[in-house]
């Protein structure tokens, strides 16, 4: 025969915890049926892709004759061909543009900001600066193939300052390409964590900035003291969005260069999808994706480090 345990309240009434817990459970199980629907899309659209993915990736394949195992070669092939080993080294410098330098560009320009908040056309100028975010990609690529261009807006400008010697095809020189694109790339972002770092400074307490200039605190003092270890998290969540953006770029590359000249703008994106559907290495395409995952998946892992713990 089975007890109910039961409790005692402080009125005297006696109360049963069984059906607590039994009704928790029954609330857990609803919640798992709200989940549902995301789940079989996810698995429909990104699970089942990403197994069939990892299984080509151990065969030589073209696409449409048999498939014959490979093993591991396709993968050693990440590691042993300079062609992937330089799209790799080449997502690696645009980190530098996409990530690095438009961080550091937002948290000087959120250190400005923060100590001017009644600077008249705030709102515009981060309207402005947000702007390139919701443009699409592949109009700003566009966009950035006539400004690089022969007669394009730099060149035109280098030539009217008397610098016409400096004019070139940007997007045409082994020498600036890759700069070129990652260049847009900073552009793009630049917005992206300043609206991050904008929003959490919103979030820190205005005493915080007031008592730091009531003891004559410098600007640079107040932001290494106080802006900046309030933003850890923001710096976090931008270095993951915009490191990721860098790992996986394709469109920019694609419009823009087509990995052009010769291989200086190969990404592993572009080289995925280059060897999927132009040089039939179907198996070689889904390896490079499979490493390509990996490799922000540990980015993203070790970035996860930054964000400060909760503090109950």
């Amino acid at each position: 025969m089975t007890e109910t345990t039961t409790a005692q309240t402080p009125r005297g009434t006696v109360t049963s915890r069984a059906p607590r817990a039994t009704r928790r459970r029954r609330r857990s199980k609803v919640a798992y049926l709200y989940v549902l629907p995301a789940f079989v899309v996810f698995a429909i659209f990104l699970g089942v892709p990403f197994v069939q993915t990892f299984q080509y990736s151990f065969y030589d394949w073209d696409g449409l004759s048999a498939a014959t195992w490979a093993g591991f070669a396709n993968y050693l092939s990440v590691v042993q061909d300079e062609e992937l080993r330089n799209a790799f080294a080449h997502a690696l410098v645009l980190m530098v543009f996409y990530s690095v330098i438009p961080v550091a560009i937002a948290l000087f320009l959120t250190a400005l900001i923060s100590r001017a908040n009644t600077m008249r056309g705030m709102s515009f100028f981060r309207t402005a600066l947000f702007l390139p975010q919701v443009i699409a990609s592949v109009v700003v690529a566009t966009i950035w193939v006539s400004i690089y261009s022969t007669d394009g807006l730099i060149n035109q400008t280098l030539r009217a300052i008397g610098l016409g010697d400096l004019a070139r095809v940007w997007l045409g020189d082994y020498s600036t390409a890759l700069m070129a694109i990652g260049f847009v790339g900073t552009w793009l972002n630049i917005g992206l964590c300043l609206v991050l770092f904008l929003s959490g400074v919103g979030n820190i307490e205005p005493v915080l900035f007031e008592a730091a200039r009531i003891d004559g605190a410098s600007a640079r003092r107040e932001f290494f003291a106080i802006t900046l270890p309030s933003l850890r998290g923001q710096i976090a969540v931008a270095l993951t969005l915009t490191i990721v953006s860098a790992l996986k770029t394709f469109d920019l590359v694609y419009i823009t260069t087509k990995g052009g000249p010769g291989t200086s703008t190969t990404v592993p994106a572009f080289e995925a999808y280059n060897r999927a559907f132009n040089t039939g290495q179907v198996g070689s395409a889904a390896a490079v994706a499979i490493a390509l995952t990996v490799v922000i998946m540990i980015v993203t892992a070790l970035i996860s480090r930054l964000q400060p713990k909760d503090v109950e």
